[in-house]
């Protein structure tokens, strides 16, 4: 299985050999649906929250006496049947939405987007990314550039989601040039994750033979 690796202008370089550990694996629905589901709940953050009778003010004392008055009894204010009231049943903060995710799926799961996206055309291999300087500007013209790649001609016209720059290593003038590139998000290849490269149409990798190292 071959790829071409390019550098930063769109010129073809050489072909480069990809391994099958990485590239070579089945797509799998149920599996990757499993694994991003379970890693967006685990990002949920349950805000919603009412109050229940032991949280509201008050409360204090009877509000008036069980018998004479020809009312009916009551033990407290906070009472949900009361306005002003704790809530019955209502939503807590403390509920939890993870879920457990195996090492092993998670990932097969990773593995398993990344063999698709190959094989759709997705993903471009540079053999390196360097800006002179930390703008905006410098990164925008490298995208524009691979935009004249053959199947990669949205990288310029799609405005969300376009495109995930995978780096080898940490590289602050990468980060600074391509975080303000609308639809563009840049990451060191070892932190991505099944959600990114789903969200994100295209793979820009950066050094992809370190970068292959990560991801055995």
């Amino acid at each position: 299985m071959k790829a071409e690796l390019y550098n930063q202008k769109g010129e073809k370089i050489k072909d480069i050999e990809l391994p099958k550990s990485i590239f070579g694996l089945k797509w799998n629905a149920d599996l990757v649906h499993q694994v991003a589901v379970s890693m967006m709940a685990n990002k949920r953050r349950p805000w919603a929250h009412a109050k229940d009778r032991g949280e509201v003010s008050g409360g204090g004392r009877k509000p008036w006496r069980q018998k004479g008055l020809g009312r009916a009894r009551h033990g407290s204010i906070r009472s949900p049947i009361w306005v002003g009231g704790g809530v019955a049943h209502g939503p807590t903060k403390e509920k939890d939405y993870s879920k457990k995710i195996n090492k092993k799926m998670k990932k097969k799961a990773f593995l398993t987007v990344l063999s698709q996206k190959q094989r759709d055309g997705e993903i471009v291999f540079l053999d390196k990314i360097i800006l002179p300087e930390p703008k905006t500007k410098f990164a925008s013209e490298i995208v524009r550039t691979l935009s004249k790649i053959k199947g990669f001609e949205k990288l310029v016209s799609r405005r969300k989601n376009r495109a995930v720059i995978a780096l080898s290593k940490k590289d602050r003038e990468a980060e600074l040039g391509f975080r303000n590139l609308a639809g563009c998000k840049v990451l060191e290849a070892r932190n991505l994750s099944v959600l990114d490269l789903l969200n994100y149409k295209y793979i820009i990798v950066d050094n992809p033979e370190k970068v292959f190292s990560l991801w055995k």
